[in-house]
């Protein structure tokens, strides 16, 4: 994969949050689901937190945390999870999310979330919940993806968005944690913006260029540096 010229905040217009992991804590869920589902909490209710890499190995191209990778029961949990609305939308907005949001709205930048799901009506019912505060201004996208995580989704709804809001893939961020999406942003046009947790892994070498950042401040601050 060519790498694109390095992203200048200065020249960012449009941002792109991913959902899971960026703005809202899915490791919180998976962790509650667990411990708690009825399936899996005789089996993972003495779980400890820092304990959740090894019931979930990372997969390279994720870089992050998924039910799906579990050896034996993954499809199964991912299905029983998206299948409960109460685990489902337990996963709690980070802090000030909200406060970021808005300030660079005020600031003028363009504010999407792009998110890939099994169940769009669910998806989008959860996230016009958790973002009303901010709706006003934030267009929420809900994509529904394929067999595996790391198709073309992403990368195809972002070209539609490109197109019907009339944006330039070059002003545009798309800040994710997982690995496969800042290829996909990369491949859309878009810069990627890499968002880490104590739980997602490096990046592999030839993306090793991609910024990174631990919290949705340190990208607020770095957008609004220049």
């Amino acid at each position: 994969m060519e790498r694109p010229p390095p992203v200048e905040a200065a020249q960012i217009r449009t941002i792109f949050w991913d959902v899971d992991g960026v703005l809202a804590d899915l490791n919180y869920a998976y962790y509650h689901f667990l411990t708690n589902h009825p399936h899996y909490r005789d089996q993972y209710q003495d779980l400890k937190w820092e304990q959740l890499p090894e019931v979930l190995p990372i997969a390279p191209e994720y870089g992050a945390l998924e039910l799906k990778t579990h050896p034996e029961l993954g499809t199964k949990m991912d299905r029983d999870f998206c299948d409960d609305p109460f685990f489902f939308r337990n996963r709690p907005l980070y802090p000030n999310v909200v406060e970021v949001l808005k300030e660079l709205n005020e600031r003028g930048y363009r504010q999407f979330t792009m998110s890939a799901t099994f169940d769009v009506e669910a998806k989008l019912a959860y996230l016009n919940d958790v973002l009303a505060p901010v709706t006003d201004f934030l267009i929420i996208e809900c994509v529904q993806h394929g067999e595996f995580m790391h198709d073309t989704a992403k990368i195809d709804r972002l070209r539609d968005c490109y197109q019907k809001y009339k944006l330039k893939p070059e002003e545009t961020i798309l800040v994710d944690d997982r690995i496969y999406n800042q290829r996909a942003a990369i491949e859309s046009g878009a810069h990627p913006i890499r968002m880490r947790c104590e739980f997602t892994t490096d990046l592999p070498e030839e993306l090793a260029w991609i910024p990174e950042f631990e919290n949705i401040e340190a990208i607020r601050d770095w957008l609004l540096s220049e």
